[in-house]
């Protein structure tokens, strides 16, 4: 089969073109840089150099592809250009899908966020029948939703569009900001993190890579046109994490919690530099809001429509950290 992805060079792209390519497909890969190493290397990819925006390029990389892996999208939580996220995430998204319609494309599979999903009152498992929020705090999640409608809309149109949303993704691969929890966790072994966000209490879904990489597989074997899948792993919080981190490391580190308004008002002096000065901040007031929210997540829907697997966070954990120790 020959699949065209976006996103390749990111993390979970990156995993996912490599993991196609060991399952003996061909991959078309659009991207912005040469910076692909040995991904660009193998003599069963082709490589076409452009953006989102570039609707000629896009249309001629997914020529005589079967399948769509659309993974690109404008993560960063601050930019001095305020249309960069609805250019890449929205703007980008519907170029892909147009592109996928005129090469008659059999089916794309559209990686999402669970930021879409809204975050959880009672501590109960958020699954894909919550109520979606009609608003949202950052222009990530806004802009990912809106995308999440196009690929609804094109269904209607006759495209075959599956939509995934993983939630906190980590181990083995490029250490980017996509994969902020592997570098969290290779600097709490190094000794350099000590820090847990308010009172630990909020809970978040870890998953591992290989099981995200495996799910976007079973999502366009087996996933169904215009339904959306939540590929999650575990519901822990914050202390928990780090306590199951130690054990697993063998590194029992002192940890400070941060309160609350300390974040806040660090976030809010971060934010004032970058737009007074362009300095690019380390977190925004809308990403500390997000981070103290409680935000489980049910797989269920995953695990009975595609067989999706969830490793356990030790088993995962201890991978990451043997990965770790050979490639850093």
């Amino acid at each position: 089969m020959k699949c065209f992805i976006t996103g390749a060079t990111g993390f979970i792209g990156n995993n996912l073109a490599k993991k196609l390519l060991a399952d003996g497909n061909k991959v078309h890969i659009l991207a912005r840089s040469q910076n692909g190493g040995e991904l660009f290397e193998d003599d069963n990819v082709t490589v076409f150099f452009g953006d989102l925006q570039n609707t000629e390029m896009i249309i001629k990389a997914m020529q005589g592809c079967d399948v769509v892996y659309h993974l690109a999208a404008y993560a960063n939580i601050w930019s001095k250009d305020k249309t960069l996220a609805f250019k890449t995430n929205v703007k980008g998204t519907q170029n892909i899908l147009e592109a996928a319609i005129k090469n008659g494309v059999k089916k794309m599979v559209f990686t999402s966020s669970a930021a879409t999903l809204p975050p959880s009152k009672e501590k109960e498992e958020v699954d894909e029948s919550y109520p979606l929020p009609t608003t949202y705090l950052t222009d990530y999640e806004t802009t990912k939703r809106e995308a999440e409608q196009l690929c609804t809309d094109y269904c209607r149109k006759g495209l075959d569009v599956v939509i995934v949303n993983p939630p906190r993704v980590f181990g083995p691969g490029l250490l980017s900001k996509s994969n902020s929890v592997t570098i969290m966790i290779k600097n709490y072994v190094k000794g350099t993190w000590r820090i847990i966000p308010a009172d630990g209490s909020q809970i978040g879904n870890y998953v591992y890579i290989d099981d995200v990489i495996q799910g976007h597989i079973l999502a366009m074997q087996r996933g169904i046109p215009g339904e959306k899948y939540i590929l999650g792993g575990t519901n822990i919080s914050y202390n928990e994490f780090f306590n199951t981190l130690a054990q697993v490391s063998g590194k029992k580190r002192f940890m400070l919690n941060f309160p609350f308004s300390l974040m806040m008002f660090i976030s809010k002096f971060e934010l004032f530099t970058a737009e007074n000065f362009g300095k690019k901040p380390l977190i925004t007031p809308p990403w500390v809001t997000r981070y103290l929210q409680h935000r489980p997540l049910s797989s269920k829907k995953a695990m009975n429509e595609l067989l999706y697997t969830i490793t356990p966070l030790r088993e995962a954990m201890e991978k990451t950290i043997e990965w770790l120790k050979i490639n850093n």
